[in-house]
């Protein structure tokens, strides 16, 4: 006796075996897709365990690539971290000078140290790496160097209000740097505590600085013993 044929090819007899799954097909990155993903989970890993604390090994198995990829795209860990820290320095740089826009000088500093605040409210993992130490930041810049690109934006406006007020110009170039690296280091404070909220760090800074530039001697004298 013939027994009968199931819809699914199998006779009446046999029980009806599955259907072999279908693998999902892997969506291949275009070269400048990679490269993005890249950069991405670099960023991630540097931020969270520093350059030496990252492994091509790891960035490669994050991305689902072989070690080789990386280094086709990147040379290596160094490459893909001065990409990294280059593409955050443009970014707070753009930030802070995208700021300083035409205002009072008080509104000037508000924005410079807001500036700076929103960046590292919005790109906290960049601003990590930024202020950590690295082996390769010679060849990438270092957050020295950005605070100082940052300084001489300042400069030139205080230059301005120096001249205006009958103070040396010449001496811009250290208020500036002064002005500048205390926001960069109560923000760098900051970046952990996150109290008091970023509005109200914003006016204490420029309540110090604002108020300092006031009154500001036009020939500071020293009060203590040492006079060199």
């Amino acid at each position: 006796m013939i027994d009968d044929v199931a819809t699914d090819g199998s006779t009446s007899g046999e029980k009806s075996m599955p259907a072999p799954t279908r693998r999902a097909r892997r969506v291949r990155m275009t070269g400048k897709e990679r490269r993005e993903q890249l950069l991405d989970i670099g960023r991630t890993l540097f931020a969270d365990k520093g350059f030496e604390g990252t492994s091509v090994e790891e960035i490669a198995a994050r991305a689902g690539v072989s070690k080789p990829v990386v280094y086709e795209h990147f040379g290596g860990k160094e490459g893909l971290y001065a990409v990294v820290v280059d593409r955050e320095m443009r970014q707070l740089l753009d930030l802070v000078t995208g700021a300083l826009t035409a205002g009072h000088p008080r509104e000037l500093l508000e924005q410079a140290a807001f500036a700076l605040l929103d960046y590292i409210e919005t790109y906290t993992d960049g601003f990590r790496i930024l202020v950590r130490d690295s082996p390769v930041a010679q060849s990438t810049g270092t957050f020295a160097s950005l605070i100082s690109d940052i300084a001489t934006q300042v400069e030139d406006i205080l230059g301005l209000e120096f001249k205006a007020r009958g103070f040396d110009p010449k001496l811009a170039p250290l208020y500036a740097q002064a002005l500048v690296g205390m926001v960069a280091l109560t923000g760098q404070w900051w970046l952990d505590v996150r109290k008091p909220k970023k509005a109200e760090v914003a006016a204490h800074l420029v309540n110090l600085a604002w108020h300092g530039l006031e009154n500001l001697e036009s020939k500071p004298r020293l009060i203590g013993h040492r006079k060199s």
